[in-house]
């Protein structure tokens, strides 16, 4: 019998290869060049079998099919998914929702990591009659950050910096026993990890597959706790930036599997630990301009960027539930860990929930320190540009230099969601009830005093980690 690789001639490309087909990919930003060049290229490259369509769910959860490259081709006007088996998407009545394609996302995947022969592009959700589907917010971000540029000619940029844990064992959040706890696989800590040691190695192999998937990687190391770790990535637009935090943890997860362990980011998994973030800097530009910059203004930036601020920093506690999203999250606002939970802007004080960084005309940006990685991060800046831009509640700058601070629960975070008119407003009277819905239920799966030992209950109903079985076994 001949093997099985004899018979087999998928693409698969060098890391050198994939970067700079990832480089001219990134390059199409306009959507129909971007799509008549991809279409071709699928056409003409008879090695890519299939093409994975990625989307997100109202919590953030990546959802992935693949699909037979010939077969979506054929069908680009007619991808259909059943929306009611999505948590937070359709309901049963209506479950029938299409996939639209999104060609400026089309990124060529390293086969070491996804497998020969495979593309992966991201898509919005519509209707059956190909309208904008209420809950899907990168659909929503995309056209709101349309209409910023055609309105304002403003561009909203945006580059996280996303915390994770490396633990032994494969499917470690899954197995979770508050009794034994996580198992984290180096001791070592910030700047301190060998070169050579299995987080070092477990960074080193992710770095390389993102770079070659045209992140523009800057830096990466270990962080503050042991088998901590964060891999930055550059600035870019939005929308884009909102693609590469899933990518990101999707490749993060599947080169930890393949080494025999778990990446996980839980804002806390150990008590007594730093927490993981997901710092999320914003900038926006006017005409190639960094509108956020004035070299004479408090701390560097504009009066755009402190109102941008100030309108933040009004709506903290009300748009809380959208930063952190889980009951775990809302551990990490613990003041002992240079937790970001005080509702106040600050150039030095990390205990801030949004910090103002060293820059210039080209780097003044804002920091938002409060944001977990298990954010949905469409849903994320979707609300933060609205706030920023269009709350019209705020009549004065009174409110940044009195302290408050964030809630400390998710029961506290969800009341004062509900009671938001302008949560209302930004997201609609369906999607809110709906998220509430599902972020309630998630709550009434864990003890309203979580204590000091964390729960199985506040790791195994988390939205990135359950799946029907797991939840139906509450």
């Amino acid at each position: 019998m001949v093997p099985q690789n004899k018979l087999k001639d998928f693409l698969e490309l060098t890391y050198n290869e994939l970067e700079k087909l990832n480089t001219e990919a990134r390059s199409l930003s306009d959507p129909l060049r971007a799509k008549s060049a991809h279409i071709k290229a699928l056409e003409n490259e008879s090695r890519i079998k299939a093409v994975t369509v990625c989307f997100c769910d109202i919590e953030g959860r990546l959802h992935m099919l693949d699909y037979d490259k010939n077969f979506l081709l054929d069908a680009l006007d007619n991808l259909t998914f059943d929306g009611s088996s999505i948590r937070g998407f359709s309901e049963l009545h209506e479950s029938d929702l299409r996939l639209v394609l999104d060609w400026t996302s089309l990124t060529y995947l390293p086969s070491d990591v996804f497998g020969p022969g495979k593309v992966a592009i991201f898509a919005n959700i519509a209707t059956r009659d190909l309208k904008p589907y209420e809950s899907d917010f990168r659909g929503l971000l995309q056209q709101y950050a349309n209409e910023l540029m055609t309105s304002k000619g403003y561009e909203a940029f945006m580059a996280p910096e996303l915390e994770g844990f490396l633990f032994e064992g494969t499917d470690a959040e899954q197995y979770y026993d508050s009794n034994t706890g996580f198992k984290p696989i180096s001791t070592g800590g910030y700047f301190h990890a060998l070169p050579l040691d299995r987080l070092r190695q477990f960074i080193d192999l992710t770095a390389e597959a993102q770079r070659a998937m045209g992140f523009r990687n800057e830096k990466d190391h270990p962080e503050v706790a042991p088998s901590q770790f964060e891999i930055n990535f550059s600035y870019t637009d939005v929308l884009r930036a909102c693609d590469q935090i899933l990518l990101y943890k999707l490749v993060c997860r599947q080169v930890a599997h393949s080494l025999g362990m778990t990446a996980t980011f839980l804002p806390k998994p150990i008590q007594g630990l730093n927490g993981n973030g997901m710092h999320t800097n914003i900038s926006l530009a006017k005409n190639g301009k960094n509108i956020f910059h004035d070299k004479k203004g408090q701390d560097g930036l504009s009066t755009v960027a402190w109102g941008f601020i100030d309108k933040l920093l009004n709506r903290a506690s009300e748009i809380s539930l959208v930063l952190n999203s889980s009951v775990n999250a809302y551990r990490r606002l613990d003041p002992n860990y240079e937790a970001p939970n005080q509702i106040k802007v600050s150039a030095n004080d990390r205990g801030s929930m949004i910090r103002v960084p060293l820059g210039n005309e080209r780097t003044a940006r804002i920091e938002i320190r409060s944001v977990s990685p298990d954010a949905n991060p469409y849903l994320l800046l979707f609300t933060i540009l609205k706030t920023g831009l269009e709350d019209k509640t705020l009549k004065s700058s009174d409110k940044r230099q009195r302290l408050r601070f964030l809630p400390g629960n998710i029961n506290d975070a969800i009341r004062l969601f509900r009671a938001s008119d302008f949560m209302t407003v930004v997201m609609g009277d369906a999607t809110k009830d709906k998220y509430i819905r599902y972020k309630q239920a998630s709550a009434h799966r864990n003890p309203r005093e979580l204590g000091s030992k964390i729960k199985e209950s506040e790791i195994l109903y988390h939205h990135e980690i359950t799946n029907q079985y797991l939840w139906n076994s509450f």
